[in-house]
């Protein structure tokens, strides 16, 4: 989706730390490829939404990419994991950005039609 991504994870490691980690990470890559691209017609923009939000949270110095909110669930059966994968699949279709829930091009329902895809995925 444009403006939120929904997941299935496992950790090893406590799931906080992960999402965490994977919130810092990504935001400061997004942000340095921002910055980097002179191309970028929107770049001042999207700067002014990252530095504005930012001015909320104590924790961050300058640029806030990522809400500090999670929805976690904990999928404790296949017919939970089998439900959320749905949900997802079906985002973008209720989001009317697309008319089937594989057509999207960064959503892993093409993988689970047996197309090919932009993402890989592993299935557990």
């Amino acid at each position: 989706m444009s403006n939120h991504i929904h997941c299935i994870v496992s950790a090893n490691n406590n799931l906080s730390d992960v999402v965490r980690d994977f919130k810092k990470f990504t935001s400061k890559e997004i942000l340095k490829l921002v910055n980097e691209n002179t191309q970028e017609s929107r770049k001042e923009w999207l700067l002014m939404i990252f530095k504005y939000h930012a001015k909320f949270n104590k924790r961050v110095e300058k640029f806030q990419f990522w809400t500090h909110e999670n929805y976690a669930v904990e999928l404790t059966s296949i017919e939970m994991i089998e439900s959320r994968v749905n949900y997802i699949h079906q985002n973008p279709v209720r989001a009317g950005y697309v008319a089937q829930e594989h057509e999207y091009i960064y959503s892993s329902a093409k993988n689970f039609a047996g197309l090919i895809n932009l993402m890989e995925i592993d299935e557990l």
